[in-house]
Protein backbone atom coordinates (compact mmCIF):
# COMPACT_ATOMS: atom_id res chain seq x y z
CA UNK A 1 0.00 0.00 0.00
CA UNK A 2 1.49 3.35 -1.02
CA UNK A 3 2.08 5.97 1.66
CA UNK A 4 0.47 9.41 1.68
CA UNK A 5 3.58 11.17 0.40
CA UNK A 6 3.83 8.98 -2.71
CA UNK A 7 0.09 9.36 -3.38
CA UNK A 8 0.36 13.15 -3.18
CA UNK A 9 3.47 13.17 -5.35
CA UNK A 10 1.80 10.94 -7.94
CA UNK A 11 -1.74 12.37 -8.05
CA UNK A 12 -1.48 15.72 -6.26
CA UNK A 13 -1.29 17.89 -9.35
CA UNK A 14 -4.24 16.18 -11.03
CA UNK A 15 -6.30 16.42 -7.84
CA UNK A 16 -5.35 20.07 -7.52
CA UNK A 17 -6.47 20.91 -11.06
CA UNK A 18 -9.76 19.00 -10.77
CA UNK A 19 -10.45 20.37 -7.28
CA UNK A 20 -9.86 23.97 -8.29
CA UNK A 21 -11.92 23.48 -11.44
CA UNK A 22 -14.89 22.44 -9.28
CA UNK A 23 -14.49 24.65 -6.19
CA UNK A 24 -11.09 24.50 -4.65
CA UNK A 25 -10.40 26.42 -1.44
CA UNK A 26 -9.56 23.39 0.67
CA UNK A 27 -7.55 21.56 -1.97
CA UNK A 28 -5.62 24.73 -2.80
CA UNK A 29 -4.60 25.21 0.83
CA UNK A 30 -3.66 21.52 1.06
CA UNK A 31 -1.61 21.97 -2.12
CA UNK A 32 0.25 24.84 -0.47
CA UNK A 33 0.92 22.70 2.61
CA UNK A 34 2.14 19.84 0.39
CA UNK A 35 4.47 22.30 -1.39
CA UNK A 36 5.87 23.45 1.94
CA UNK A 37 6.54 19.81 2.80
CA UNK A 38 8.38 19.24 -0.48
CA UNK A 39 5.77 16.87 -1.94
CA UNK A 40 4.72 19.36 -4.65
CA UNK A 41 6.36 22.42 -6.21
CA UNK A 42 4.79 25.74 -5.19
CA UNK A 43 4.97 27.34 -8.69
CA UNK A 44 3.17 24.29 -10.13
CA UNK A 45 0.56 24.44 -7.37
CA UNK A 46 -0.12 28.11 -8.15
CA UNK A 47 -0.10 27.51 -11.92
CA UNK A 48 -2.45 24.53 -11.86
CA UNK A 49 -4.78 26.20 -9.37
CA UNK A 50 -4.89 29.24 -11.66
CA UNK A 51 -5.66 27.09 -14.70
CA UNK A 52 -8.25 24.96 -12.88
CA UNK A 53 -10.04 27.98 -11.44
CA UNK A 54 -9.93 29.87 -14.73
CA UNK A 55 -11.21 26.88 -16.72
CA UNK A 56 -14.00 26.16 -14.24
CA UNK A 57 -15.22 29.74 -14.20
CA UNK A 58 -14.99 30.17 -17.96
CA UNK A 59 -17.00 26.96 -18.38
CA UNK A 60 -19.66 28.20 -15.96
CA UNK A 61 -19.80 31.51 -17.84
CA UNK A 62 -20.24 29.80 -21.20
CA UNK A 63 -22.92 27.47 -19.83
CA UNK A 64 -24.69 30.51 -18.37
CA UNK A 65 -24.44 32.33 -21.68
CA UNK A 66 -25.99 29.43 -23.59
CA UNK A 67 -28.52 27.88 -21.17
CA UNK A 68 -28.57 30.20 -18.14
CA UNK A 69 -32.08 31.61 -18.30
CA UNK A 70 -33.64 28.19 -18.89
CA UNK A 71 -31.69 26.68 -15.99
CA UNK A 72 -32.64 29.54 -13.64
CA UNK A 73 -36.30 29.15 -14.59
CA UNK A 74 -36.08 25.46 -13.77
CA UNK A 75 -34.48 26.03 -10.33
CA UNK A 76 -36.30 28.90 -8.60
CA UNK A 77 -34.64 27.98 -5.29
CA UNK A 78 -31.46 29.59 -6.63
CA UNK A 79 -33.13 33.00 -6.76
CA UNK A 80 -31.73 34.15 -3.38
CA UNK A 81 -28.15 33.56 -4.42
CA UNK A 82 -28.78 35.04 -7.87
CA UNK A 83 -30.23 38.21 -6.30
CA UNK A 84 -27.27 38.48 -3.93
CA UNK A 85 -24.84 38.24 -6.85
CA UNK A 86 -26.81 40.70 -8.95
CA UNK A 87 -26.87 43.27 -6.13
CA UNK A 88 -23.08 43.12 -5.89
CA UNK A 89 -22.80 43.20 -9.66
CA UNK A 90 -24.83 46.32 -10.21
CA UNK A 91 -22.73 48.40 -7.84
CA UNK A 92 -19.24 46.97 -8.21
CA UNK A 93 -19.12 44.93 -11.43
CA UNK A 94 -15.39 45.01 -12.18
CA UNK A 95 -14.37 44.65 -8.54
CA UNK A 96 -16.87 41.79 -8.16
CA UNK A 97 -15.47 39.98 -11.22
CA UNK A 98 -11.97 40.27 -9.73
CA UNK A 99 -12.91 39.07 -6.26
CA UNK A 100 -15.95 36.76 -6.33
CA UNK A 101 -13.88 33.60 -5.87
CA UNK A 102 -12.75 34.86 -2.46
CA UNK A 103 -16.34 34.66 -1.14
CA UNK A 104 -17.24 31.15 -0.06
CA UNK A 105 -20.26 29.71 -1.82
CA UNK A 106 -20.40 32.33 -4.56
CA UNK A 107 -17.55 31.23 -6.80
CA UNK A 108 -19.48 28.66 -8.83
CA UNK A 109 -22.73 30.56 -9.44
CA UNK A 110 -21.21 33.99 -10.10
CA UNK A 111 -19.81 33.40 -13.62
CA UNK A 112 -23.07 31.70 -14.54
CA UNK A 113 -25.14 34.66 -13.31
CA UNK A 114 -22.81 37.21 -14.90
CA UNK A 115 -23.33 35.52 -18.25
CA UNK A 116 -27.12 35.58 -17.91
CA UNK A 117 -26.93 39.33 -17.25
CA UNK A 118 -25.13 40.03 -20.52
CA UNK A 119 -21.61 40.74 -19.26
CA UNK A 120 -19.30 40.67 -22.31
CA UNK A 121 -17.13 37.54 -22.58
CA UNK A 122 -13.90 39.49 -23.17
CA UNK A 123 -14.38 41.70 -20.13
CA UNK A 124 -15.23 38.72 -17.94
CA UNK A 125 -12.31 36.66 -19.26
CA UNK A 126 -9.71 39.35 -18.56
CA UNK A 127 -10.92 40.12 -15.04
CA UNK A 128 -11.49 36.43 -14.33
CA UNK A 129 -7.87 35.63 -15.28
CA UNK A 130 -6.51 38.37 -13.02
CA UNK A 131 -8.73 37.24 -10.14
CA UNK A 132 -7.86 33.56 -10.66
CA UNK A 133 -4.13 34.33 -10.52
CA UNK A 134 -4.52 36.39 -7.33
CA UNK A 135 -6.67 33.66 -5.75
CA UNK A 136 -4.25 30.87 -6.68
CA UNK A 137 -1.23 32.77 -5.36
CA UNK A 138 -3.00 33.81 -2.15
CA UNK A 139 -4.45 30.36 -1.43
CA UNK A 140 -1.29 28.40 -2.20
CA UNK A 141 0.85 30.95 -0.39
CA UNK A 142 -1.47 30.83 2.60
CA UNK A 143 -1.30 27.04 2.66
CA UNK A 144 2.49 27.19 2.38
CA UNK A 145 2.75 29.61 5.32
CA UNK A 146 0.22 27.57 7.31
CA UNK A 147 2.33 24.45 6.71
CA UNK A 148 5.42 26.32 7.83
CA UNK A 149 3.66 27.50 11.02
CA UNK A 150 2.38 23.99 11.73
CA UNK A 151 5.86 22.58 11.28
CA UNK A 152 7.13 25.09 13.82
CA UNK A 153 4.51 23.91 16.30
CA UNK A 154 4.52 20.18 15.53
CA UNK A 155 8.16 19.70 14.56
CA UNK A 156 8.55 17.09 11.83
CA UNK A 157 5.14 17.45 10.23
CA UNK A 158 5.62 14.50 7.87
CA UNK A 159 4.99 12.17 10.81
CA UNK A 160 1.60 13.83 11.31
CA UNK A 161 0.68 14.44 7.65
CA UNK A 162 -1.88 11.64 7.44
CA UNK A 163 -3.58 12.84 10.62
CA UNK A 164 -3.48 16.45 9.45
CA UNK A 165 -4.98 15.59 6.06
CA UNK A 166 -7.68 13.52 7.73
CA UNK A 167 -8.46 16.30 10.22
CA UNK A 168 -8.74 18.87 7.43
CA UNK A 169 -11.06 16.60 5.45
CA UNK A 170 -13.23 15.96 8.51
CA UNK A 171 -13.37 19.69 9.32
CA UNK A 172 -14.31 20.47 5.72
CA UNK A 173 -17.05 17.83 5.81
CA UNK A 174 -18.39 19.14 9.11
CA UNK A 175 -18.42 22.69 7.76
CA UNK A 176 -20.36 21.56 4.68
CA UNK A 177 -22.81 19.59 6.84
CA UNK A 178 -23.26 22.54 9.19
CA UNK A 179 -23.93 24.86 6.28
CA UNK A 180 -26.50 22.47 4.81
CA UNK A 181 -28.28 22.17 8.18
CA UNK A 182 -28.23 25.94 8.60
CA UNK A 183 -29.78 26.38 5.14
CA UNK A 184 -32.54 23.89 5.97
CA UNK A 185 -33.28 25.80 9.14
CA UNK A 186 -33.50 29.07 7.20
CA UNK A 187 -35.96 27.66 4.64
CA UNK A 188 -39.62 28.41 5.49
CA UNK A 189 -41.68 25.37 6.50
CA UNK A 190 -43.67 25.29 3.27
CA UNK A 191 -40.78 26.41 1.03
CA UNK A 192 -38.56 24.48 -1.34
Amino acid sequence: MPDLQSLISQYGYVALFVGTFLEGETILILGGIAAQQGMLDLPWVIGLAFLGSLAGDQTAFLVGRRWGRAILARFPSWSGKVERIQSKMTRYLDLWMLSFRFFYGLRNPTPFVLATCGVPLGRFSLLNAIGALAWAAAGAGGGYLFGHALEGVLGDMKRFSLYLAGALLVLGGLAALGRRLWRRRQTPAGGA
